[in-house]
């Protein structure tokens, strides 16, 4: 009887085959998606390595005589060269990711934990900014900065962070903050700590998550944006990254592909440097501001 049990459970832990074929079709769509999605970067990658006569005439990902010619020459090819760009952007970004952090959280912590006349109706009318494309606002603001004589300076691109502009981030915060015990609250006000003082020492710490996916999207979406950087600035030597590529196609439409690819492959690794720093806290971030309501 022991050994016919034994059999039995046996058989029972067998997968069924419907199910094997079904996980293995499963895994191979998988995979496919991904070899899909990563090409594309593996050309990218593929072409910075050739010369421009083989880039287009070469179906194959891997270079026969790989070179970095391309990213030598690309890197010196735009003066005041592609060093001056990257450190632009960093300048730009550092200053985004600061602005929406300091004003953003100060602002999703009003709403979600203050009390204040009017409290729904602003929150509500700073949601809507959502929805408003941005360029219904293009000319106004760009007017103000040209009153204010911003124009061709980074102003425009960092100020309107350290305003609380952003209101996904603030929405993103608010649902973070809701989440948390509402007692934590009342124990610091218990032991004397006013709003500031529960903000700096209960809030803040606990919203490490939120503050490191408002960290990373805003990096990212500052450091590929293209559309502000080409409106305000119009002196070569402040050019970020997004210009800076351009500058590699001439008004006849020709473009140096090599040193473009090179200098786009290179342009990827800041991304990538940030996001792996932070992936922790940007999943964790996601994943619980997703589910606290």
């Amino acid at each position: 009887m022991i050994l016919d049990s034994s059999r039995l459970n046996s058989r029972r832990r067998r997968p069924a085959p419907a199910a094997s074929v079904s996980g293995l079709l499963r895994h191979g769509f998988l995979i496919l998606v991904c070899v899909v999605t990563i090409y594309p970067l593996l050309w990218l990658v593929r072409s910075s390595l050739m010369t421009d006569s083989e880039i287009f005439s070469s179906t194959s990902l891997l270079p026969s005589s790989p070179t970095l010619s391309n990213y030598v020459a690309g890197w010196s090819a735009n003066p005041p060269g592609f060093g001056a760009f990257l450190t632009n952007s960093m300048i730009v970004c550092l200053g985004a990711v600061v602005g929406n952090l300091v004003s953003c959280t100060l602002a999703a912590y009003a709403f979600a934990r203050l009390r204040f006349p009017l409290r729904a109706f602003f929150f509500a009318a700073m949601l809507m900014t959502v929805m408003i494309p941005s360029q219904v606002t293009l000319i106004p603001q760009y007017t103000v900065f040209t009153a204010l004589g911003w124009v061709n300076t980074y102003l425009p691109l960092i100020v309107p962070k350290l305003l609380a502009t952003d209101a996904f981030f603030i929405f993103l915060l608010v649902q973070f903050i809701r989440g948390l015990p509402i007692e934590l609250d009342e124990a610091a006000e218990l032991d004397g700590c006013g709003y500031f003082g529960i903000f700096f020492r209960i809030i803040l710490p606990l919203t490490a998550p939120a503050l490191a996916t408002t960290a990373v999207f805003t990096f990212i979406w500052t450091y590929e944006d293209f559309m502000g950087p080409l409106i305000y600035l119009s002196d070569v030597n402040s050019y970020t990254v997004p210009l800076g590529l351009r500058m590699f196609v001439n008004s006849m439409g020709q473009s140096a592909y090599g040193q473009l690819f090179a200098m786009s492959a290179l342009t990827l690794v800041p991304v990538f440097i940030v996001f792996l720093l932070l992936q922790k806290r940007l999943v964790e971030g996601i994943a619980t501001t997703g589910i606290k309501g």
